[in-house]
């Protein structure tokens, strides 16, 4: 039987300074010491090991459109056999951004950003149908992001 991904804890002060980066993700480790009492090296350093083991990614959000991708979407995979296999699968795909296996009508849901319609199409028909284990798939195309946030906290 597979087992849950143990989260490590956090103290207080590492659940702060994810706040205070989802808050604004350039904000300097000085500034960041100031607030949480330690020193700009110290924070440096948690950043260091919250980056490392996963818990945390320091990236920049970009808008699809204004870079070229004009076509956005979600797929539902239906699968045949065990997803974890599919959800590998499309996670090596370039143009998928976001995968996860559910439980529910799919058994996985990738979010892909692509240039256009054609290439959506493509990318559908020639690159996922044909992956073993592919049953069936629905796209769902965005037609407006109404709202897109990273900055849900900690607990």
């Amino acid at each position: 039987m597979a087992t849950a991904k143990k989260t490590s804890a956090l103290d207080a002060i590492s659940k702060t300074i994810i706040e205070l980066l989802q808050d604004d993700g350039r904000r300097s480790y000085s500034d960041i010491g100031r607030m949480v009492g330690l020193s700009e090296a110290a924070v440096r350093q948690r950043v260091q090991r919250l980056t490392e083991s996963g818990v945390m990614q320091i990236v920049a959000v970009t808008d699809p459109m204004q870079l070229g991708f004009h076509r956005q979407a979600m797929i539902g995979l239906r699968v045949a056999g065990d997803a974890r296999h599919v959800a590998e699968a499309i996670a090596e795909i370039e143009a998928v951004d976001y995968v996860v296996i559910t439980v529910g009508s799919f058994d996985v849901i990738a979010e892909v950003v692509c240039e256009d319609d054609d290439h959506l199409l493509a990318l559908v028909n020639d690159v996922i149908r044909p992956i073993d284990g592919v049953l069936s798939t629905e796209t769902f195309i965005y037609a407006k992001l109404q709202k897109q946030l990273y900055n849900w906290g900690t607990r």
